[in-house]
């Protein structure tokens, strides 16, 4: 690809794509100085290296970059250079703008993302719990920036369509290179360790199997079997317990009334956290309160 910088309000190939805030291909054959200053944008960049060492810090982490890395700032995310220059070497980059979902931190692909609500809302929570900002020789991503630039610039039929199909395939990428990666550097039982922790930071979402294997970066099947063998429950139970679990640390809180603890653990009603906390305890929510909290009228 030769050199190219493409901006939102400023390039025609963008006009149809007001998600794509910049995409550009970079060959830097100099040190520029303060061409790399700390920037923080509400986009989610992604930078992929073709040629060069690029030294960066990334939300306050360094990083050595090579060809075939690839950098991911999530919105609100600091990016800038080791000495506030770009180093010499060839990347290119693009800046998509994600959606908030409701008044959540959640981010989600636009309605231009041909991606599935489930799919989407997975790929979202990958993309903001994990705490890996750097992608190991990912070296199928060059071909599908190449295959954007390539659909932007000549413009044929369907191309609309076709960048944003191309857009996805990069997202579909990034998170299953970012559960691979990540599950390669610990075992399972870690694995399960950050699973629980996800799923406790948002209890009220009716997880599917599909998104919790997707966090740990196994298909359903493989993750159903290796839930089943490591925790002896299928996936949903699995999930049940951890919704009861909290539910009784909630219970120990007089402040906190018991459907609004049935709705935040993640229950469809009140009838309903009633009649699966007194299967799995013996006692119905407020059973377990006054039995806890003696003093409870």
């Amino acid at each position: 690809m030769n050199q190219f910088l493409l901006q939102q309000g400023q390039s025609k190939e963008l006009e149809a794509f007001p998600h794509i805030i910049e995409f550009a291909l970079k060959k830097n054959n100099t040190v520029q100085l303060n061409s790399l200053d700390k920037a923080i944008t509400d986009t989610l960049r992604i930078y992929y290296i073709i040629e060069g060492k690029f030294e960066w810090i990334i939300n306050q982490q360094h990083h050595m970059l090579y060809p075939g890395d690839m950098a991911l700032i999530l919105p609100g995310q600091e990016l800038c250079g080791e000495n506030s220059f770009l180093d010499i070497g060839t990347l290119c980059w693009i800046n998509i703008h994600l959606d908030k979902l409701d008044t959540s931190e959640k981010l989600i692909p636009g309605k231009w993302s041909g991606l599935s609500k489930n799919e989407a809302l997975t790929i979202g929570n990958i993309l903001l719990l994990n705490n890996v900002l750097v992608l190991l020789k990912v070296k199928s991503v060059a071909e599908i920036f190449q295959d954007i630039e390539s659909e932007l610039h000549n413009q044929e039929i369907g191309y609309r369509t076709r960048v944003n199909q191309l857009i996805d395939s990069l997202l579909i990428l990034i998170t299953r290179q970012l559960t691979s990666q990540n599950n390669s550097h610990r075992d399972f039982p870690q694995t399960f360790m950050k699973l629980e922790q996800m799923l406790r930071q948002n209890l009220s979402h009716q997880w599917t199997v599909e998104e919790m294997a997707a966090l740990v970066g196994l298909g359903t099947t493989a993750f159903t079997e290796k839930a089943k063998s490591y925790t002896g429950f299928s996936p949903f139970n699995y999930l049940i317990n951890i919704r009861i679990s909290e539910a009784i640390k909630l219970l120990k809180r007089p402040d906190v009334n018991v459907t609004d603890i049935a709705l935040n653990t993640g229950f469809y009603s009140s009838q309903h956290f009633s009649t699966t906390f007194r299967k799995l305890t013996g006692h119905t929510p407020r059973e377990f309160r006054k039995l806890n909290m003696p003093n409870t009228k």
